[in-house]
């Protein structure tokens, strides 16, 4: 089903960019010897800056939404590449590939001493590689209510604008194992109970899902041809198992009794990594936040060749 629907939106763009050379051009704002097309298309790639906002690390006081608990020192080096065609230079569509890394560590806390010290005590972390595919749409505010066709002054060469869309990412959380440097995948050790009889409110989460990207970002052109936008996109996702932590230890026993022996051994290990013990050795004590989802955002810099634009003959 997704497949079909990227090959729908090539099949759309291409359909477009062929139209458009039948809709009637203007002169290029920026260079009177060449012709817009009303439909630009756009190849590029970018260098992003990822990070996360997760129930591991924060900082200091009771934990927070948004980004009172981030942690610069986490921030990751990604990369995407895009697709996208622009009306008029006021609304444009993108696909886009985005291909990069998470982390968070409870160990960022040491040495606090307010209620933040129980999280360091947690002595969780994880790291995740973060592949994604999204469907975005921009809006360009100076160009969709102002139309400066018919203006003797040229449009300002920077473009702010605003933007959405859907888009389908993987990812897959690893823990370090206590006193090594071997990181395992976590989901299959189900690490809080989840796909357990015992627990029917905590199914097993997908490593692939949804999520909505939102964003604001500047764009320049630095030529006809070429392009540079920076921009910042918040992942808004319906999952809190970004880093495998959300709810509640459960009773060591119920590795046992659901997992095959090596297995269980290793998920009571990387379940509860505690510095100091606090949890009812029957389970019960709070592990994670359920109330509060996950996400990842990035800071992108990117470079567009731009297509469309012919030189008057």
């Amino acid at each position: 089903m997704l497949s079909k629907t990227w090959k729908n939106f090539f099949i759309i763009i291409f359909l477009i960019g062929v139209n458009s050379q039948k809709v009637s051009a203007q002169y290029y704002f920026y260079s009177a010897e060449y012709f817009d097309q009303p439909v630009l298309v756009e190849i590029g790639g970018s260098i992003n800056a990822m990070n996360c906002l997760t129930d591991l690390g924060g900082k200091k006081g009771i934990g927070k939404r948004f980004f009172k608990d981030f942690n610069i020192g986490k921030t990751q080096l990604a990369g995407g590449i895009f697709f996208s065609a622009t009306y008029k230079n006021a609304v444009g569509l993108r696909l886009e590939g985005t291909f990069g890394k998470i982390s968070a560590d409870d160990n960022v806390l040491k040495g606090v001493t307010d209620i933040a010290k129980e999280r360091f005590n947690r002595n969780l972390n994880f790291r995740s590689s973060i592949t994604e595919v999204s469907v975005i749409a921009e809006l360009h505010p100076l160009f969709l209510f102002i139309d400066w066709a018919n203006r003797d002054d040229p449009p300002p060469r920077l473009s702010p604008y605003f933007l959405v869309g859907i888009g389908y990412f993987a990812f897959n959380p690893q823990g370090q194992v206590p006193g090594t440097n071997r990181w395992v995948d976590l989901q299959p050790l189900r690490t809080e109970g989840e796909g357990f009889a015992t627990h029917p409110d905590r199914p097993v989460y997908k490593l692939k899902q949804m999520n909505v990207p939102v964003g604001f970002g500047v764009k320049h052109e630095l030529s006809r041809i070429f392009s540079i936008r920076l921009e910042g996109v918040y992942r808004i996702l319906n999952t809190d198992y970004l880093d495998d932590v959300s709810r509640t230890y459960i009773n060591p026993i119920e590795f046992v009794n659901n997992l095959p022996p090596g297995k269980a051994a290793l998920a009571r290990r990387m379940a509860d990594k505690q510095i100091i013990s606090k949890t009812n050795p029957l389970g019960g004590g709070k592990r994670g936040s359920p109330g509060e989802k996950d996400a990842y955002f990035s800071l992108n810099l990117k470079l567009g060749l731009i297509l469309g634009r012919q030189k008057i003959q």
